[in-house]
């Protein structure tokens, strides 16, 4: 166990009332906080440790400890779900504590329903939703039971990103069968009936609202994306270069692609196909080029701009500039002052680089307009007063 374990470990025997039920946890004997969640199996608590927000899920018996390891080796393969902290097992009382790293800037579903200001999102949660099930099953996690409850959501440039949340019913296998695949969406649209079919009758939905069509939809969009990343091409030997094609196309949809498998089929033939690891091909370029920590459609946004600026810069210098220069440039010239500047003239409760995305899609709204690159400033003013003030 690391030695940030075993510091988070004397921290937890210290400040939280261990002997006492995750229910009976309150603001007196323990750090909490007051963090929105979805309908939860087992208590859940939110504690605040050396500064760091963490969920805390009481399981029955050594369950948390199975949580735990197989959330570790979603990380290792950086999939989408949260990250586990550690785990306690109290003899005790028959039951374990896991502890989960809270994922900041996230929502669950109820709010993108209740809120007025997120309402826009809800189609887009059905996308990501089926984005994250093409991510896990591509990479052999059987879910067990995918649900609204059990996943949260991160704003990412207009759109959304979807995260694994609980995971005690999963398995990881080397492969996952088509039957494991389609009951995992059979549990799926269950699972979202049951949860919209409840919004509904608290009268949190719109009155046309299609509850028990919301499922079907993330399979059929489940279906299309899966069919594009599990294809395999046919393509005459002296079209190799058809593998980058096919590469670069699965880029574009954010999977970074871990290994391409060739099969002589007849002669003058081949037959290749590829496997997909994480959806976060934008989101790892951009952190190793600059450090910033992004969500997919985020990064799109902000490598295109470290792009134009690569190509304004060897335009002026007359010599090819590498991207890493261009990127630094940027970040330094471009987004942390504008970022700064938005950041403090907000009040929305918005994350920095999603704000920051928002108003780099308002000047592309003003550049149209106006039929030419109105420029960051002139966008940055406009958004200031005319979107952040309204």
């Amino acid at each position: 166990m690391s030695v940030s374990a075993d510091a988070l470990l004397r921290e937890i025997e210290k400040q939280l009332p261990l002997t006492l039920p995750v229910s009976e946890w309150t603001c007196e004997n323990a750090p909490l906080q007051d963090v929105s969640i979805g309908i939860c199996r087992h208590p859940v608590a939110f504690v605040l440790l050396k500064g760091t927000c963490y969920a805390v899920k009481e399981l029955p018996d050594r369950l948390a400890e199975q949580e735990f390891q197989l959330l570790q080796k979603l990380q290792e393969r950086q999939l989408s779900s949260v990250s586990p902290a550690c785990w306690i097992e109290k003899s005790e009382r028959h039951c374990s504590l896991l502890f989960t790293r809270y994922l900041e800037h996230s929502v669950p579903y109820r709010l993108l329903f209740v809120r007025p200001d997120l309402d826009g999102y809800r189609d887009h949660l059905l996308d990501a939703v089926a984005n994250l099930l093409v991510e896990l099953h591509a990479n052999g996690l059987f879910w067990g039971d995918c649900s609204l409850s059990n996943t949260l959501f991160r704003q990412d440039a207009g759109y959304l990103q979807a995260y694994l949340v609980d995971a005690e019913t999963s398995e990881i296998h080397r492969e996952l069968s088509e039957g494991l695949r389609a009951y995992d969406l059979d549990i799926m649209e269950e699972n979202f009936s049951g949860a919209l079919a409840d919004l509904s009758a608290e009268g949190k939905l719109p009155l046309d609202y299609p509850i028990f069509e919301a499922g079907a939809s993330v399979r059929a969009r489940y279906d299309k994306l899966w069919q594009e990343i599990s294809q395999p091409i046919r393509i005459h030997t002296q079209e190799k270069y058809k593998i980058q094609e096919r590469v670069r196309k699965l880029n574009a949809l954010g999977f970074s692609v871990e290994q391409v498998f060739l099969e002589s089929e007849v002669e003058d033939q081949l037959q290749f196909h590829v496997r997909v690891a994480d959806r976060h091909y934008h989101r790892n370029q951009l952190e190793r080029l600059i450090g910033l920590n992004a969500e997919e459609q985020q990064a799109v946004l902000m490598l295109n701009e470290i792009q134009e600026m690569r190509t304004e810069l060897s335009s002026r210098d007359n010599r090819s500039v590498p991207l890493s220069t261009a990127a630094q440039h940027w970040y330094q010239r471009i987004y942390q002052p504008l970022q700064a500047e938005l950041t403090q003239k907000s009040a929305l409760e918005i994350p920095p680089v999603e704000l920051y995305c928002l108003m780099l899609e308002h000047k592309w709204y003003l550049s149209e307009k106006a039929q030419q690159d109105v420029g960051h400033q002139q966008a940055l003013s406009d958004y200031l007063t005319s979107i952040l003030s309204t």
